[in-house]
């Protein structure tokens, strides 16, 4: 019979744990960003192989995503927002960490935190892909396998959503309220 336990991490527990990936991204800093993608990936790829508690899986999911996000050629992500993710792979590079990993239902609990602030810290760039990968699903599907989608027609896509979402507002009167207050 399984039992649920939950706990809470106070902010001095999730200090200890960042002071952690402090010093996970000063180690990882002198390997090349091939490699730490090359460590993330079979973190993940050990992860996927175990018995893995769904609070993991579900984490796991999001760091997959990341390293999706790095690789992707069409994603085009800026130089600074690779170097961010990359930094936050590091911890995941280091095979010592805090629960060994072997433990049945506890050893990834430590990555599991990890991810987690990884997640809070990068959750904009994550949301960002992946309305980009649906974008692209979308496209592909509609005008078939060549169609060129890139992280510049996305952006070009969102700007001309906000623009017509503008324009439906002021036509529902949105802004001839707001003109009528005025004057």
């Amino acid at each position: 019979m399984p039992i649920q336990i939950s706990f809470e991490l106070s902010d001095s527990d999730l200090d200890h744990f960042r002071t952690m990936m402090k010093v996970a991204m000063e180690k990882a800093s002198q390997f090349p960003p091939a490699e730490v993608l090359t460590k993330a990936r079979a973190v993940c790829s050990q992860m996927e192989q175990a018995n893995l508690p769904d609070f993991v899986k579900v984490r796991m999911e999001s760091l997959e995503t990341l390293i999706s996000a790095l690789e992707d050629p069409e994603w085009l992500m800026p130089e600074d927002e690779k170097n961010e993710i990359l930094t936050s792979l590091a911890y995941f590079s280091e095979p010592n960490d805090l629960v060994p990993d072997n433990i049945p239902g506890l050893g990834y609990i430590d990555d599991a935190i990890m991810i987690e602030l990884v997640i809070q810290e990068l959750s904009q760039d994550l949301t960002a892909y992946r309305q980009f990968c649906s974008y692209r699903a979308t496209e592909e599907k509609r005008r078939g396998a060549e169609a060129s989608v890139d992280r510049d027609s996305w952006l070009a896509s969102k700007r001309t959503e906000l623009r017509s979402s503008m324009r439906r507002s002021r036509s529902t009167g949105g802004s001839r309220r707001l003109f009528s207050r005025i004057m």
